[in-house]
């Protein structure tokens, strides 16, 4: 009997150890491979790995970006209840009971500040030491914790941090000397002001990731399907669907302008009461990262016209000079590849891919023709 039960017993461990080991090497085939669901997967696997006390949530949502390398992970930070209200303990003889000193508000306040910006400096040192560590060459961190919606009363997630950083900019750190605030403020970080009384902010990135994770695994396929394949368009056709997209947004009087880089220049209008007005949007039909050059040339073309506002869409993606001057300028969306498949699916129910783009007929590193 004894022996018929360890037999079982070990030939449970066994199936265990068989399914997990199987599950390892499938994530290690899609790492090989490039596949960004299970890039994602493993990115969060080794987040939430991280050795951490028990009032800690380790929890991760993570999307990768292949074309610029980039990983988006949304955090999940602790309440304000993680500090001790207490400062100390101390026993008194005369009523023989232990009577606790209370922490001063100040005191809890600045220390739950400086417990959420090491806890995002952690995560981005964790995911920036996942190896290959050619696979990452940015990490953006959306920082959140449960709370409460004031204009609903509905439970929601609150953003009390979100920042980004290059691999370059993360490795000239020494986290044992720095002091975790100053360093999000050298990154240019937005930080709640108050985040004690869950105060949230505008995040850098959506933190509904399913935007970033509407992707096909394998876009070179593409053509295989009746899908449109984004680089692939003529410059009528690309600047057709543009222009039909924002017009489901809610943009109209649309007027477009030639580019002399196969894109699009509109200038629509927003009959939106509160943020509406003029409306400059550029898309363009890249296949490598957009400089910042472009985004500072809408700028300028924002000043011309005297415009409220400026949208600059890519079929690929932006690097972090570009979103810096965006958020600087703070009138300036972007919307990068991933993006724009979902809000092709989301106001025209279109499955497109962005595609390879054909053999260039034209000169320059950044276009597809």
């Amino acid at each position: 009997m004894a022996a018929d039960r360890h037999q079982a017993e070990e030939q449970g461990r066994a199936e265990v150890a068989a399914e997990h080991n199987a599950r390892v090497e499938e994530l290690r085939q899609g790492v090989e491979a490039r596949d960004p669901a299970l890039i994602a997967e493993v990115f969060e696997l080794f987040l939430e790995a991280s050795q951490l006390p028990t009032e800690l949530p380790i929890d991760a949502d993570v999307a990768y970006q292949p074309e610029a390398r980039r990983l988006l992970v949304v955090r999940r930070l602790p309440g304000i209840d993680v500090v001790p209200a207490e400062r100390e303990f101390r026993y008194v003889r005369t009523r023989d009971e232990i009577v606790p000193t209370p922490r001063p508000a100040k005191e809890v306040r600045q220390m739950y500040t400086d417990l959420l910006a090491q806890l995002v400096l952690l995560t981005m040192r964790d995911a920036f030491a996942v190896q290959p560590t050619t696979l990452v060459c940015e990490v953006a961190v959306n920082a959140q914790v449960a709370g409460t919606d004031k204009a609903t009363g509905r439970p929601t997630d609150l953003c009390l941090i979100s920042v980004s950083a290059t691999r370059d900019q993360f490795s000239g750190f020494i986290l044992t000397e720095l002091s975790p605030v100053d360093c999000l403020r050298h990154l240019n970080a937005l930080v709640s002001p108050h985040p004690w009384d869950l105060e949230p902010i505008r995040p850098i990135f959506d933190p509904d990731l399913s935007r970033y994770k509407f992707i096909d695994a394998v876009d070179v396929a593409a053509g295989l399907d009746a899908r449109p394949v984004l680089l692939d368009l003529r410059p009528a056709e690309f600047e057709h669907l543009v222009r039909e997209l924002f017009e489901a947004m809610g943009m109209e009087s649309w007027v477009t302008q030639a580019s002399r880089d196969d894109g699009v220049d509109g200038v629509a209008i927003n009959k939106d009461p509160i943020m509406g007005g003029v409306c400059v949007i550029q898309a363009k039909r890249y296949s490598r990262v957009v400089e910042v050059d472009a985004v500072r040339a809408l700028a300028g073309v924002m000043d011309d016209l005297r415009a409220s506002r400026g949208v600059l869409v890519t079929t690929s993606w932006f690097g972090k000079a570009s979103k810096d001057f965006a958020e600087r300028h703070g009138r300036i969306q972007l919307i990068e590849g991933d993006e724009l498949k979902f809000l092709l699916k989301q106001h025209l129910d279109l499955d497109v891919v962005v595609g390879t783009g054909r053999a260039a007929r034209r000169k320059g590193p950044n276009i597809s023709p």
